[in-house]
């Protein structure tokens, strides 16, 4: 009952073997029960007991260990460069410089003689360079070889303190400074890349101005709950997530959503933290505290992507577990076999051995895949795309197969007429408000389609009062306006003098029913073929006119389609609708490949079938109807996630707009980031063993190990890695 968990904000950690020493040092402090380190966005997660620790022993522990700690949501009040590191490392290369002038004037006196050596001036200040150059990664080497981990600062702390035995004091100096400075360059690299998370978590104001008893009061964000009132005025950002109670105003929801224009809010609109309000006053409704809101699951769902492991990372991880050991062994047979067996000079092997010893720190080979996954998901997530983890993001370089829900997908799932159609001498407006006065007692969804598009055309107009109203389940409706019975269904639900109108071309179309008859048909036709529901309107004698509906296209749907082949992937579309319907929606958007009549339950079914011929599916849904599908594919992509807490936890990637054309951006941005990855790690692998074979014949010194194989590819793999954060959904159009 006394437990807690503390997230900290940790400076220092250079790569996730430094993640991987801290974690292993916490977890043996005395009242901690569990300790997670993250690389990828620089915090540490403790549960522990408060009855034996508390916030302030945590933190000088962790400082103990060579790390800076402070709250995961508290700004640093020092910029890298003015920190302790960094002015204990400027020291140190100033030292080393100072040591270098006075050898190379002849200014170096001798001190005195220790242990059979002469202790010049230039040697005391390569050893306090030394001292200072390695203060904060000794102290952490210490720690992990407790555990015997030889990880990157055990490793560069013996080769330093090997240098120090044979008197190669200089070299010692040299290294000491330079992976301290490596590390600085590592850590502001990787603080680029994790800058996209904090945007986002700054996106949200820290407090908000609220209404509480006739007055306005500005309240931390912790303090307000659901159902109160908050006041934003133009310009301000939305604290909260909320409903509007009064006002209207354009919102710009791009720093959530990635939409380009604002959208307008009406009372009873939902809002949501971090967007913009840009024109009007508003009063909001409280509906999520500020840990619930959208913005908070999205921030909390980036951090855990982060923190999962891709299979690039644990193809690195368990490279490096047997890379570094074995070549810590050579780097021993190396010092030891050529002068013991061979009469070698023991100073030159023994330099080559310590060589080795740096080249074996894998830093650059273990940066060099989360960074490029911390970049391509921060980034994804400033433009409204949520990437559920590193392994999602790779996947995604490798789809072949893209498949979509038809409704509310490549449609925006909202019926409205299309076509107002009179017939036999009535006029569009006398069947349209026959329509509307009979569809107002109804909730189907034409029926509403159908008023909403009167009201629109006819504005100021009030409705027919309809009496003696009826449903007929499955056919349509019936009423009487001024004493006449009308009604409005389905074509087959009039019964004209037979033959029937509505018989098919071939049964008696028409037949006896002359011009008229034949009109009809072939509006019928023209109508279906082109994805439209039609509607009858008329009196049980006579047919007035014909309304026809769709769900309309999304405006951007032909061209995604069109991006997402010229990407070189196959575009299928699964749809519940009957074939003719199916074709026609697949033809408006050049569509090869569909499925007509697929059941719920039957969209699993079809993405197995692709699955098993196509390798790699991704499947594009609502997120809540498609969830089993979604979750049967390899990626499964949500639409309109925002606010929507199933789409959320559901969905591999959840679109957080309902906007299609991110699609072409978001497979772009898969196959960029796997480029990168594979780029990363063959350079990292490539240059340490060109490096270690160069060690041998004694063209690779200590120096040059450290500018090359530490220090040179971390930068090289971090500035690579940070060209994927430039990446913006224009560039894939």
């Amino acid at each position: 009952m006394d437990e807690r968990t503390e997230e900290l904000a940790v400076d220092g950690l250079h790569c996730a073997s430094c993640a991987d020493e801290l974690e292993q040092a916490v977890s043996r402090l005395h009242g901690v029960t569990e300790a997670r380190a993250h690389f990828a966005s620089g915090t540490l997660r403790v549960r522990y007991s408060t009855s034996q620790l508390d916030h302030a022993l945590l933190v000088e522990h962790v400082e103990r260990i060579g790390y800076t700690a402070r709250h995961a949501h508290q700004e640093d009040a020092k910029s890298l460069w003015r920190r302790r590191e960094a002015v204990f490392t400027g020291i140190s290369g100033a030292l080393l410089a100072l040591g270098l002038a006075l050898s190379v004037f002849g200014l170096d006196p001798t001190l005195t003689v220790l242990l059979g050596r002469a202790l010049s001036l230039s040697t005391v200040l390569y050893l306090s360079s030394v001292l200072f150059g390695a203060y904060h990664f000794a102290r952490r080497s210490l720690y992990a070889l407790r555990t015997f981990s030889l990880g990157i600062n055990s490793l560069m702390s013996l080769a330093i303190i090997g240098a120090i035995i044979i008197g190669e004091y200089v070299e010692a100096a040299s290294l000491a400074f330079l992976f301290a400075l490596a590390e600085l360059l590592e850590e502001f690299s990787v603080a680029r890349a994790r800058r996209s998370l904090r945007e986002l978590i700054k996106l949200a104001p820290s407090e908000a101005r609220v209404r509480r008893n006739g007055q306005e009061l500005m309240l931390p964000l912790e303090q307000i709950e659901p159902s109160e009132i908050i006041a934003v005025r133009p310009g301000e950002r939305i604290a909260l997530d909320g409903q509007v109670l009064t006002g209207s105003s354009a919102v710009n929801q791009a720093p959530i959503t990635g939409e380009s224009v604002p959208v307008e809010k009406q009372p009873g609109d939902a809002v949501f933290a971090g967007t913009i309000n840009q024109e009007g006053y508003l009063e909001i409704k409280v509906t999520k505290r500020v840990k619930d809101t959208t913005l908070a699951k999205i921030i909390h769902l980036v951090e855990e992507a982060e923190a999962q492991k891709a299979p690039s990372e644990k193809f690195v991880d368990r490279f490096a577990r047997y890379y570094t050991p074995g070549v810590v062994a050579v780097a021993v047979g190396v010092a030891t076999i050529p002068p013991i067996f061979a009469g070698a000079p023991l100073v030159d092997w023994f330099t080559r051995a310590l060589a080795l010893l740096v080249i074996a720190c894998p830093c650059a080979l273990l940066i060099s895949t989360p960074v490029s996954i911390i970049s391509a998901i921060t980034s994804a997530a400033r433009h409204g795309v949520l990437i559920k983890g590193g392994i999602y993001l790779e996947e995604l370089g490798q789809i072949k197969t893209i498949v979509f829900d038809k409704t509310g997908t490549l449609t925006t799932g909202q019926l409205a007429v299309t076509d107002v159609i009179a017939l036999d001498g009535s006029s569009s407006e006398e069947v349209l408000r026959i329509a509307a006065a009979l569809e107002n007692k109804s909730q189907h969804p034409i029926a509403r389609a159908i008023v909403r598009y009167y009201t629109e055309s006819a504005p100021g107009e009030s409705l027919l009062e309809a009496r003696d109203f009826v449903s007929l389940t499955g056919r349509g409706v019936q009423a009487r306006l001024d004493g006449r019975l009308y009604m409005v269904g389905k074509p087959e639900l009039f019964t004209c003098p037979p033959p029937s109108p509505f018989k098919r071309e071939g049964e008696g179309w028409g037949e006896g029913q002359g011009e008229v008859g034949r009109e009809i048909w072939k509006h019928l036709a023209r109508l279906e073929s082109q994805a439209k529901t039609v509607v009858g309107v008329g009196t049980p004698e006579r047919l007035l006119g014909l309304i026809a509906v769709a769900d309309q296209l999304r405006s951007e749907a032909a061209k995604t389609v069109q991006r997402l082949e010229h990407l070189g992937l196959k575009v299928v579309m699964i749809t519940g609708d009957n074939e003719g319907t199916a074709r026609a929606v697949a033809q408006q958007l050049g569509i090869a490949h569909y499925r007509a009549g697929v059941l719920p339950d039957g969209k699993v079914t079809e993405i197995q079938k692709l699955l098993r011929e196509h390798g790699k599916v991704a499947m594009v849904g609502d997120g809540v109807n498609d969830a089993p599908a979604l979750a049967t594919s390899t990626v499964g992509i949500a639409m309109g996630a925002m606010g929507t807490d199933a789409a959320l936890e559901t969905a591999h990637v959840a679109l957080m707009a309902d906007d299609l054309s991110k699609l072409p951006y978001l497979i772009s941005l898969g196959r960029r980031a796997r480029r990168v990855i594979q780029q990363n790690v063959w350079f990292s692998i490539l240059t340490k063993f060109s490096l270690g074979a160069g060690v041998l014949p004694g063209y690779v010194t200590l120096v040059l190990a450290v500018l090359v194989g530490d220090m040179g590819a971390s930068l090289a793999v971090t500035g690579n890695a940070l060209r994927l954060a430039h990446i913006r959904p224009s560039e894939s159009k």
